[in-house]
């Protein structure tokens, strides 16, 4: 079993941008973590491509929270290779299936309303970003403790972010893949742009809590790798 970084460069805004997706290989079964933004398939297929895997070989896909750099292509992947097993928390399922209005939508449309006039345009065009994503059903709902993926992986909850946001735990390779619980900043592990946090307290304690794990290496999908 093993964990790569999947490195996807993009532009924003005119400026040379990173994510980092994990893949994980299982017994030649491949699980996929995160999906970037809309329109990323083809950008993590040559990721995944060039490292040598298949992906007739890919089985799951679990999103860490619903944000639309993580979910965006996820009904995309679906459409293309639909035996895929989609896995999220309960609590985020509920938003990435469209059964209740995400959180991050309604966060835009309150920050809109008190935005400064050289920022309104921005937000706009973000609500209208989040009103675009497409919905997409789970296919299996986790909690926090979980043990998946052949019990090799076990589900960590990391509220504030998002209140149903979760992270991964490897104790066999003493990996932990953050989502946006962590990201790695300046050669340390932070809490993500507390700016969109909707819980920043949350958000500290889940830090801690994945810290205290005591993994050698976090995947973390703003930053990259941070190996202790």
């Amino acid at each position: 079993m093993k964990i790569l970084e999947l490195p996807v460069e993009f532009e924003f805004n005119g400026q040379k941008n990173y994510i980092y997706p994990s893949l994980i290989i299982l017994n030649n079964e491949l699980t996929l973590v995160d999906t970037g933004y809309t329109n990323f398939l083809t950008l993590i297929e040559n990721e995944i491509l060039k490292n040598g895997y298949e992906m007739k070989n890919l089985k799951n896909i679990i999103i860490t929270h619903y944000d639309d750099d993580h979910i965006g292509s996820l009904y995309d992947f679906k459409e293309k290779y639909p035996w895929i097993n989609i896995i999220a928390s309960e609590i985020e399922s509920k938003y990435i299936s469209g059964e209740m209005k995400s959180e991050r939508l309604v966060q835009a449309e309150e920050m809109l309303e008190n935005m400064p006039n050289e920022e309104i345009e921005f937000g706009k065009w973000f609500i209208q970003q989040l009103k675009n994503l497409k919905h997409v059903s789970i296919d299996e709902k986790v909690h926090d403790g979980d043990m998946i993926l052949d019990n090799k992986c076990r589900v960590v909850a990391t509220p504030g972010h998002t209140s149903g946001h979760i992270s991964l735990y490897f104790p066999c390779l003493k990996s932990v893949i953050t989502g946006d619980a962590a990201v790695h900043e300046n050669h340390e592990l932070v809490i993500a742009n507390p700016h969109f946090c909707l819980n920043v307290e949350k958000a500290q304690q889940s830090l801690r809590k994945i810290k205290k794990l005591q993994a050698e290496t976090y995947y973390c999908y703003h930053g990259g790798k941070f190996t202790l």
